[in-house]
């Protein structure tokens, strides 16, 4: 078959005396037979060139599967009488989600279970499924859920009696995908935030159980398009807090639990630059805000006064607060440190840090734990450590594993290695790196390496444990995670400092990160691979043009790649949103400096590495038309030989195909490409 080739429609953007050629415009006319004709022809171009790499795909798929285990049980959570906990066994798809009704955790081996939600059941054949918030009313006999099957942002509210098992006629649609339903405390009220067309969060409603949701209250909308909204309860259940937010900026009110017809209290207006979360803590609240605190102060006020704020404790710039955990008797908060999440204890008004053993490490606290109780429950894992929770007494501070993650076959850690390296920017910043590799993996010289990042949004890429990384680490393959900036790795600077007008750091640490690895003897240019997700295809996609020549393969996963067009286009979902992320390119200085690293703008008549790139059809974060015109304009103007794919797919969203098998096909088939590349013999000898 020969390599697909798009039409091309001369179409010209002019904006600030600048000129952009954009003969694949016509590529985002989705309703066009054509378009859909072309992608997949590109799909059956795709399978072509997987064909002679079935076999080792599926050796990469099989070692996957052999390394899910039987069952996989997460630490029941207690919620008043309850436990809950789900579990997903070896040969489903998805998770079932469960409870047993016992007066402490050491009853539970010998307490039945009653299933509350099994998604296997509502799942059909191999179509989309994704089902995300789960709410129970505080009598615990009803639980509200989200569900989706299209891979958009659209979800439906199903309301099912955890009695008779029964769904209640009450359904809504059109709903944000998280952070978009609770409960009233009495139980007859459900509050929900649903999407615009352009599938941004910004209702509020208030549904009567029994009532025609026609009928529903509508109690708030966020009218600025550079805002979303959502709500969460409080840690202690009293309020339900209502978020209006952008990316530099928080606005929140509340509601009274108990009073489900009050009208919402707004807390702080919002002031641009000034970013706050409020928790509940006995008769305070607490202030978690940025307001002259680069990474974050708390704060507290009574009840009935929110302007008479104080310091809980000192400010501390090298500690970035993140989160805020309430407890009846202790307060705990989650942040970074040294590069690392860290879990503090509030004591005497100093934070106490919890210790742990390993170098490298991600803490998290899990979420629906009851307000009330003496033992939290904390994960911990790390590149070689499974996911690992732990009970955390807050009266005698002891920690006790109460449970690891099992890990399918034979795992001895002691076979495997990770470590924390520093590369150089070119401006001197110190960029850390995470690396994990078998024991031997470097004992002849350079290896096969795979190399991602991300960088953006002040999300984190934090160390974390898959038992199905080892089949590709026995094969020699060394993973590197580099923590560029525009996370929030080293603190809120490091996002500060990777965005906007200084988004070409995010770019530059990547590849000072690659020379780097190159310097020291971990890999080449020809052993070397390239992979981010989304923004984090955005970083690989800019590096391919910039620096291509330092990698034999790149892997943009639903890569954002067409980034003036997309930011100057207000009716593509998102856009206004990002503007202060990337910057709005109706302003000039904004139009030239987001130009300057868009990859679709940025394509020149030169090699490129290989190039695995993928989309979805239905994803409303990164249209399929960026991937699909990069990779048009990519197989006009590339000079080389090297193979370029592009898969679609057509009946999922932005984060692929549902169902964990599913996935690790899709991972099983990309893993196989970049082997092949990187010329790894999939069924070569384990590395002893």
């Amino acid at each position: 078959m020969k390599t697909p080739v798009a039409k091309r429609i001369p179409y010209l953007h002019e904006i600030h005396g600048d000129v952009r050629e954009d003969d694949y415009y016509w590529l985002k006319e989705r309703t066009n037979p054509e378009i859909i004709h072309y992608l997949e022809e590109e799909n059956q171009y795709y399978n072509e060139v997987m064909k002679p790499l079935e076999k080792q795909t599926e050796q990469i798929y099989e070692s996957m599967v052999d390394r899910v285990p039987d069952s996989e049980i997460n630490v029941p959570v207690q919620h008043g009488p309850f436990f809950y906990y789900s579990r997903l066994e070896k040969e489903k798809q998805y998770p079932i989600y469960a409870r047993k009704e016992a007066a402490s955790r050491e009853l539970l081996p010998h307490t039945a279970e009653k299933v509350i939600l099994d998604l296997n059941e509502l799942a059909t054949a191999d179509d989309y499924l994704s089902v995300t918030v789960r709410r129970l009313n505080n009598k615990q006999t009803q639980l509200a859920y989200l569900e989706n099957r299209d891979g958009s942002d659209r979800y439906t509210i199903y309301i099912k009696n955890l009695e008779t098992g029964a769904l209640l006629p009450d359904q809504i649609s059109n709903v944000y995908l998280y952070s978009s339903i609770e409960w009233s405390s009495c139980g007859q009220f459900i509050f929900y935030v649903t999407v615009d067309e352009l599938q941004r969060p910004y209702r509020l409603w208030r549904h009567r159980l029994g009532s025609d949701v026609t009928n529903d209250e509508l109690l708030y909308e966020e009218q600025d398009a550079t805002f979303t909204l959502f709500i969460a309860k409080t840690q202690s259940n009293k309020f339900i807090m209502i978020y209006s937010r952008s990316s530099t900026t928080t606005e929140i009110r509340l509601l009274d639990a108990n009073s489900p017809l009050s009208p919402l209290q707004l807390f702080d207006t919002r002031r641009e630059g000034i970013e706050y979360d409020v928790e509940h803590w006995g008769e305070d609240l607490l202030i978690l805000t940025n307001e002259n605190a680069m990474n974050f102060t708390l704060l507290r006020c009574p009840l009935n006064d929110f302007n008479a704020r104080e310091n809980v404790m000192e400010y501390d710039e090298n500690c970035f607060l993140q989160a805020m955990y309430p407890f009846e008797n202790k307060l705990l908060l989650l942040g970074r440190k040294d590069g690392l999440t860290q879990i503090w204890m509030l004591q005497d008004g100093k934070l106490e840090q919890l210790q742990w053993d390993e170098p490298l490490y991600t803490l998290s606290i899990l979420d629906g734990q009851s307000y009330d109780t003496e033992e939290v429950l904390i994960q911990y894992e790390s590149l070689l450590t499974p996911k690992t929770t732990y009970g955390l007494n807050l009266i005698t501070r002891e920690k006790k594993c109460l449970q690891v993650a099992p890990v399918s076959g034979v795992y001895d850690v002691s076979c495997y290695r990770q470590e924390q390296l520093w590369a150089e920017a070119e401006d001197g910043v110190k960029i850390p790196l995470m690396v994990v590799y078998k024991e031997g993996a470097l004992n002849s010289g350079p290896a096969p390496l795979i190399l991602s990042g991300y960088g953006s949004y002040g999300y984190s890429s934090d160390p974390s444990f898959s038992p199905y990384r080892l089949p590709l680490l026995d094969k020699g393959a060394v993973f590197v995670t580099a923590q560029v900036r525009g996370g929030s790795e080293m603190g809120r600077t490091w996002y500060q400092n990777g965005k906007m007008q200084y988004k070409r750091n995010t770019f530059t640490d990547f590849i000072a990160t690659a020379k780097y690895l190159i310097e020291i003897g971990y890999t080449t240019p020809s052993k070397m691979a390239a992979r981010g997700g989304s923004a984090g295809g955005l970083l690989v996609g800019a590096v391919a043009n910039m620096a291509g020549e330092l990698f034999q393969v790149i892997v943009p996963d639903v890569p954002f790649v067409d980034v003036v067009t997309t930011m100057l286009d207000e009716t593509i979902p998102l856009t206004t949103l990002e503007w202060d992320e990337w910057g709005n390119p109706k302003k000039q200085e904004d139009y030239f400096y987001i130009k300057s690293y868009s990859p679709y703008d940025n394509v020149e008549a030169k090699d490129y590495p290989h190039m695995y790139v993928t989309t979805g059809l239905n994803d409303p974060r990164v249209a399929y038309w960026e991937p699909a015109k990069w990779v048009a304009r990519l197989r006009t103007m590339k000079t080389d030989n090297n193979t370029l794919v592009l898969k679609t797919n057509m009946g999922a969203g932005h984060f692929g195909a549902s169902g964990r098998f599913n996935h690790l096909k899709e991972a099983a088939e990309c893993y196989a490409f970049i082997l092949d590349r990187l010329g790894v013999k999939v069924d070569s000898a384990i590395l002893k």
